[in-house]
């Protein structure tokens, strides 16, 4: 079996999204694993790995959009905007009114300033560095779009006022869920945190299609409740993936997913092939890029768009870039097995 590939891994909550792919290391015996974006250790859900020479695509896969589902608890704002954080601000819990509301005000285009617990960059460090240290700085607001949020539980007190809601939210890249939480809270006049969150969809990838997926608790305002407990509770202790065994490494090697044209396709990739053998020698020797060497003609492609490059037999060879200019040039080549 090639060790060249795309796996979809369903993360559990407790483990760091770079201890979760451990258990994919070890199943493949392989240390080329790389993914093309994390999720937070109290997370779970969704993580598009990739495996041997494709580890090369993890930083070109980045603009995908993500659904997500977050259990948002209200009355306090903590520092890092989940619930391992130090609270910041309290406020009443809002009504199941005034929430709807605020969910739909947040839904289409709309401006995000970004937690200051982040891995945004401001003057060559980290955010949450920076945070770390009490040298806070207000990120500037960007824009993000919020295709859909949809509210689907609510538990709420004696009073019948929200105390824990379980939003789905499907978001454009670059959209932080915890500022949702916070600005939807506020929009209500309260204060609010994450409490679980579950990553279901990355581009076109489904939670449903990835190993490890039977092994994820339902995720309820219940059972997020009790994993949180749980995770507070055993906080310092190192967590590792649960469960891993014989049977989830069977599994993973099971769902490896070839990088054909159609993969590349739902990655966000153009795709072309080469039109000889001596085509494929030129590309990977790293020759002048020429129209004649494809099967496209490199003029028809869009400027700003990045391109996947596969044999006559259907074998990913590298990726090139046509960047705003119109100039095309090469991002990586896979080296030769």
């Amino acid at each position: 079996m090639s060790q060249n590939g795309i796996l979809l891994f369903a993360k559990q909550p407790g483990p760091t999204s770079f201890s979760a792919i451990g258990t994919v290391k070890r199943a493949l015996k392989t240390t080329k694993v790389g993914h093309t974006g994390t999720l937070d250790s109290f997370a779970q859900g969704l993580l598009v790995v990739c495996i041997g020479s494709l580890t090369k695509l993890a930083g070109n896969i980045t603009a995908f959009d993500k659904t997500y589902k977050a259990v948002i608890r209200f009355g306090e704002e903590t520092d890092t905007l989940e619930f391992t954080g130090k609270t910041v601000k309290t406020a009443p819990l809002p009504a199941k009114e005034q929430l709807e509301t605020a969910v739909i005000k947040f839904t289409g285009n709309i401006m995000q300033t970004p937690p200051l617990f982040s891995a945004i960059h401001i003057d060559g460090k980290r955010a949450s560095d920076l945070a770390r240290e009490g040298k806070t700085k207000e990120l500037p607001a960007r824009p993000v779009t919020v295709f859909k949020a949809e509210i689907e539980d609510l538990k709420l007190n004696s009073e019948g006022l929200v105390e824990y809601a379980l939003i789905s939210f499907s978001v454009s890249k670059g959209t932080y869920i915890r500022s949702l939480a916070r600005d939807i809270a506020a929009e209500c006049g309260s204060a609010a945190h994450l409490l679980g969150l579950y990553r279901t969809q990355v581009g076109n990838f489904n939670i449903e299609d990835s190993a490890g997926f039977s092994l994820l608790e339902d995720f309820s305002i219940d059972n997020v409740i009790k994993t949180a407990d749980e995770f507070l509770k055993n906080s310092e202790t190192p967590v590792t993936q649960k469960k891993d065994s014989e049977e989830l490494y069977a599994e993973i090697k099971s769902h490896m997913l070839d990088f054909d044209e159609e993969t590349a396709k739902v990655c966000g990739f153009e795709t072309t092939k080469t039109t000889s053998v001596e085509a494929d020698a030129n590309f990977k020797n790293g020759k002048k890029l020429l129209s004649a060497m494809f099967t496209t003609n490199l003029h028809s492609f869009k400027p700003d768009t990045q391109i996947a490059v596969f044999s006559q037999n259907e074998k990913f060879l590298g990726l090139i870039y046509k960047n705003p200019e119109g100039r095309v040039s090469y991002k990586f080549v896979i080296p030769a097995e």
